[in-house]
């Protein structure tokens, strides 16, 4: 476990503790990060699979970007919708993707930014 994956593991949990209500913390921020794709989340990807072996050597269109970009902003959009129960639903999703770390996570990230920098590490 790197030091970005017990970041973002503390941070979610604290998302988990004040999450409890109406308005869920950790979808905000999703679908801030889809809409304006600011730099500070890409390199927060880029640091949590710093010692994964992912290769993303595509070409990315800006087309398939924003097609991409819609389906996650819609794809949150219903995960903060569902996170109005009392359970909430995003901090346990998003432990899931900092323990686990899935390719596919960050090749979708790297759509959304229309990235094709590989990351070659030790697994």
């Amino acid at each position: 476990m790197n030091k970005t994956q017990i970041k973002c593991l503390i941070v979610f949990a604290i998302f988990a503790i004040i999450g409890f209500g109406p308005i869920s913390p950790g979808c905000l921020i999703g679908m801030t990060v889809v809409a304006f794709r600011p730099r500070w989340f890409w390199q927060l990807v880029v640091n949590l699979y710093a010692d994964k072996t992912i290769a993303t050597a595509q070409d990315i269109s800006e087309s398939q970007s924003q097609q991409t970009r819609k389906k996650c902003f819609l794809s949150i959009l219903a995960l903060f919708i569902v996170d109005i129960a009392p359970v909430p639903v995003t901090p346990v999703v998003a432990f899931a993707i900092i323990l686990m770390r899935p390719k596919w996570f960050y090749r979708l990230v790297a759509v959304i930014y229309q990235k094709t920098r590989i990351i070659e590490a030790n697994p």
